[in-house]
């Protein structure tokens, strides 16, 4: 199946007419097989797929947009790359409800890092495609998010994030702030903080599995 994204795909064990779709978006640097390998822990209804971002850094390595340093060692986001990342996601979202018997009433984005950045922005964008986000050790960016994302409707939107409190690449700082904004949106959200670095505590897992489930 030739989809704009590289992609795995673990079939859900209890088939529907249609079933619900955990789209898993990794981090920067990283590839589709790591958040796949919580995919045999995942409730056994759902498509699990997990996208390979489309920028390739070195072998193995890819990222969803460019992290660029100044002289003064100072880190700044290819905004242009996120944006265009963003709806390369909401297109390939479209892409798999037409090759893939799911439900696009249940579509859920599972985002890591860099990969939660893009989760928000393309939620945030188009709420008509995204119905659920678990957003993981990243941050709400309203840069990457189209322009007039604040007249949405998110009655529909519902998001579970966390993060690690000794955080070393995304502060938890961060994450706190997005909240706020969020609930200004009148999106649902529970936020939940781990003491870990960057990285799924397994706690983090089971909560936002129960979350899923509830």
């Amino acid at each position: 199946m030739n989809l704009s994204l590289h992609h795995l795909v673990r079939a859900p064990k209890i088939k529907k007419e249609k079933n619900p779709l955990l789209l898993l978006l990794h981090g920067y640097g990283s590839n589709e097989e790591d958040l796949f390998s919580f995919a045999s822990e995942l409730p056994d209804d759902y498509y699990v797929i997990s996208a390979r971002a489309p920028y390739s850094l070195m072998h193995g390595s890819y990222a969803w947009y460019a992290i660029n340093f100044d002289a003064d060692e100072n880190k700044f986001s290819d905004t242009d790359q996120a944006q265009t990342s963003r709806d390369v996601i909401a297109n390939f979202i479209d892409e798999l409800i037409a090759n893939y018997p799911i439900d696009s009433q249940a579509v859920t984005l599972i985002g890591f890092s860099q990969g939660c950045i893009l989760s928000y922005a393309v939620a945030l964008s188009y709420p008509e495609k995204v119905q659920r986000v678990v957003a993981m050790s990243g941050y709400l960016n309203t840069e990457i998010a189209v322009d007039t994302f604040a007249e949405n409707d998110f009655s529909n939107l519902k998001i579970f994030a966390s993060h690690g409190t000794v955080d070393q690449v995304i502060p938890v700082e961060w994450a706190r702030k997005s909240i706020p904004i969020i609930e200004h949106l009148g999106i649902a959200i529970v936020y939940k903080e781990y003491p870990v670095g960057h990285g799924v505590a397994p706690q983090n897992f089971f909560d936002f599995r129960n979350w899923l489930s509830s």
